[in-house]
């Protein structure tokens, strides 16, 4: 599990129940993507919520929530481009 801290002592991070996350502070959880099936059976990880692609389709759901943590660490968490900076996930 990643925890970011910004300048301000905000902490973002990917949900997990590893640690009490309740342990650092006044939470807020905001959904960062929706991992839902297709008419077809494919698993598709739609990440509009955070202002970010639908990745897909897969044959296994599990395979889709990988890319979809992937896709959060890299481009939502890490901060390695804009998208929606300001919402937890």
């Amino acid at each position: 599990m990643q925890l970011v801290i910004d300048s301000t002592g905000v902490v973002r991070c990917l949900y997990h129940e590893e640690i009490n996350l309740s342990s650092l502070g006044s939470m807020a959880i905001v959904r960062g993507s929706h991992v839902e099936p297709d008419q077809s059976g494919g698993w598709h990880a739609d990440l509009a919520p955070v202002g970010g692609p639908s990745l897909g389709p897969f044959e296994r759901r599990s395979l889709a929530l990988v890319a979809e943590a992937k896709w959060l660490e890299a481009n939502w968490l890490l901060g390695k481009s804009s998208v929606n900076r300001g919402q937890r996930g």
